[in-house]
């Protein structure tokens, strides 16, 4: 194991790394939340001003996160947000979690991701973790984050880590929540895995390590289509009972006393 990784999982087991989290959104929030009521001293970077002084306010602008935790976490100084990941300072971690909605032509619009990266290039160290939490194409992480570590003369699983791990947030969902729900991460070597997962293991109470970057990708990819498909199925079946004066609720009810084989969507 290198010194990198080393001081790297040492620096996790004692809180003593500091967490930068790019992006304060619904995924961004919570994480830096988590982390924060974890132990980690945590940055949160967003390029809205405005939201970054009513966090270092104590408010919320989450449904999810309580204002009450926002305001107890930045008293204790274990929570801040600035502007640019230049205002940071030293970060041990970096978590990216931008958005990345679909553009006009439904293509995935990683602006977001692209901008960071420029700041990335310009302050990654070594002894440092990048995760890409963001939803985004299979490939994102070894095609785009993994060079512009390597472009700082830093070698990828020996001096700087690199690692993705999609966000799983229902909002709104009170049974299933941060920690509760099972992350998958994969690094772009073992070691990036361990170190990610080291990290993950802090505020979830199950990490699922698969074998690459893009494998992670693909799995969120997959059980985005999973659910897109199935509430397009239910809204179908939403249509073709309203023709036939059928309940849809009635039926989608019926068919999920199956124990096996289906699982219940509704429309919407």
């Amino acid at each position: 194991m290198s010194d990198a990784s080393l001081l790297l999982h040492k620096g996790i087991a004692d809180r003593s790394a500091r967490v930068g989290i790019v992006g304060l959104g619904y995924v961004g929030l919570p994480t830096a939340v988590a982390f924060a009521e974890a132990g980690f001293d945590v940055v949160g970077i967003d390029l809205d001003e405005v939201r970054c002084q009513s966090i270092n306010a104590g408010l919320s602008h989450v449904g999810d996160v309580a204002g009450a935790t926002v305001a107890r976490l930045v008293r204790s100084g274990k929570l801040r947000a600035v502007a640019s990941i230049r205002d940071a300072g030293h970060l041990e971690i970096v978590d990216i979690c931008v958005p990345t909605p679909l553009d006009k032509s439904r293509d995935p619009d990683i602006s977001a991701i692209l901008a960071v990266l420029e700041d990335v290039r310009a302050t990654v160290h070594a002894g440092q973790l990048l995760l890409l939490t963001s939803t985004t194409y299979p490939g994102t992480t070894v095609e785009l984050l993994q060079p512009a570590v390597e472009a700082a003369g830093l070698t990828v699983g020996e001096d700087a880590f690199v690692a993705f791990a999609p966000e799983r947030i229902d909002p709104g969902n009170k049974t299933f929540g941060m920690h509760n729900t099972p992350r998958v991460v994969g690094g772009v070597t073992p070691r990036c895995t361990e170190v990610a997962k080291a990290l993950l293991d802090t505020i979830v109470q199950e990490v699922v390590p698969v074998s690459s970057p893009t494998a992670a990708e693909m799995t969120k990819l997959l059980e985005n289509l999973f659910r897109s498909v199935n509430i397009a199925l239910a809204n179908e079946v939403a249509i073709i009972c309203y023709y036939l004066g059928l309940d849809v609720w009635e039926v989608t009810e019926a068919a999920a006393t199956k124990p096996y084989g289906f699982m219940p969507f509704s429309p919407g």
